[in-house]
């Protein structure tokens, strides 16, 4: 990176085993109930992921690889939105980490090496706490949030 970077990261308790929140994460067509996109890979550390949007065009949104697996615990991969996949400077890493507490689990994400300045550091501090948001009303309830939910007008 050649520019400063800065991380984000999120915790949230979910009432759901280490499994199925990996494989809420990891199986597209559970990914798509909660979050709109699928994430596609064989899960294997050196292969490639892509965040596919579930519209007609099956859009490619972001791209990266997988760096680490160890399911159902951890899972580690980089990021970079697909139209800067070109560009060393566009990837940040995504960690994920998944622990058993009694009758439930902790997911804690950590989004990091990302550049400061970027619109990719400014949209994930609003995008991942809807998401794993929607990922815990899934797994606990069966329906997700509607992740392009607006504020009401006061």
């Amino acid at each position: 990176m050649t520019s400063k970077t800065t991380s984000f990261v999120y915790v949230t308790y979910i009432r759901a085993t280490p499994e199925q929140i990996f494989a809420a994460i990891t199986k597209p067509e559970i990914a798509r109930r909660y979050w709109g996109h699928g994430n596609v890979s064989d899960w294997r550390a050196g292969s490639k992921w892509e965040h596919v949007r579930d519209n007609d065009a099956q859009t490619v949104e972001i791209v990266g690889e997988v760096i680490e697996v160890k399911p159902p615990a951890r899972l580690v991969m980089t990021w970079a939105n697909e139209s800067q996949s070109d560009d060393p400077d566009g990837y940040s890493r995504v960690t994920f980490e998944i622990e058993e507490y009694e009758d439930m689990s902790r997911l804690t994400v950590t989004h990091d090496q990302l550049q400061s300045d970027s619109g990719m550091a400014k949209a994930i501090g609003q995008g991942w706490p809807v998401v794993l948001s929607s990922m815990k009303s899934y797994l606990e309830t069966g329906a997700g949030l509607q992740l392009w939910a607006r504020p009401k007008a006061a």
